[in-house]
């Protein structure tokens, strides 16, 4: 394992056709993994809309340049041809056209970033303390994905399996690459996995904001008024009236309460279900109280 990792972090000849060759492959990767049906939903479609793969990317770049200087110009130039060239790969297919550049944005900022990221990310090859440190946010995040990818491969085999899996052998492998003791290695996994397991039993469950009509459509009044079952669960109240009325629901749990809405003389009584669908994401439920 050791032959492999050094090979991988410092036995490649990070020349200036490789980088753009390796920005253009993920591209194309990339690209295929958001377009083919078949990877909707899965671990491979996340490659265009999360940072595991890029971080992964990024290390193998950093960690085969000679200086920081070199190391912070290819992962930024990297960063640059391939994060647009995935968005014009997808045009042809998108019912929007050349309006899917407008999410480039979001990762335009995050490739200026790369530069100075990568200038520092170099001395990782140092392979000391400041190694670790410097590591420390990564291994923070590719720590919290790939609990996160378990806790949804436990709920929805195997969802979300393969980046799980992915995320835990980055964290293994950069600590075995990175550091130079058992203590820098014990460090750089338990910190980073206490942290996440802290903020998982202090955090909400979710964060679900959405609007829903009501069952039957009743045409609502401005008098309307909700009241509610169980003001822990959820916060309920009303979005609109008249013939297209909906209510707003605000919630940071998963469970099931009832609410009544009363309008002038008239109560409608409803249960409201707060749940997880198939693909991770959470979703609300009204149906009509019994």
């Amino acid at each position: 394992m050791k032959r492999f990792t050094d090979r991988l972090f410092g036995g490649i000849r990070m020349t200036w056709p490789r980088v753009l060759l390796f920005a253009a492959a993920a591209a194309v990767l990339t690209a295929v993994f958001l377009l083919v049906p078949v990877f909707e939903g899965t671990s491979f479609e996340r490659m265009g809309v999360t940072f595991e793969a890029w971080i992964f990317f990024a290390v193998v770049i950093m960690a085969n340049c000679e200086k920081p200087l070199e190391s912070a110009c290819k992962t930024f130039v990297f960063f640059l041809l391939s994060q647009p060239l995935i968005y014009l790969l997808q045009v042809p297919f998108s019912p929007v056209g050349w309006s899917l550049f407008g999410y480039y944005r979001y990762w335009f900022l995050w490739t200026l970033a790369t530069f100075p990221m990568a200038l520092v990310g170099w001395y990782i090859k140092r392979k000391n303390w400041l190694s670790l440190l410097i590591l420390a946010p990564v291994l923070f995040i590719l720590t919290n994905d790939y609990v996160g990818g378990f806790r949804d491969a436990v709920k929805h085999f195997p969802r979300m399996l393969v980046m799980a899996l992915f995320c835990l052998g980055q964290v293994l492998v950069y600590l075995l690459a990175f550091t130079e003791n058992r203590l820098q290695k014990l460090l750089g996994f338990l910190v980073p996995l206490a942290a996440v397991i802290v903020l998982l039993l202090v955090r909400p469950q979710i964060q679900l904001n959405a609007t829903q009509f009501l069952p039957d459509s009743p045409s609502l009044t401005e008098n309307a008024v909700v009241l509610a079952g169980d003001e822990g669960l959820a916060e309920i109240s009303i979005a609109s009236t008249g013939p297209d009325s909906m209510i707003r629901v605000h919630t940071e749990k998963y469970g099931e309460t009832s609410f009544t809405i009363r309008d002038g003389e008239t109560e409608y009584r409803y249960i409201l279900v707060v749940y997880e669908d198939d693909g991770g994401h959470p979703q609300i439920r009204i149906r009509t109280a019994e």
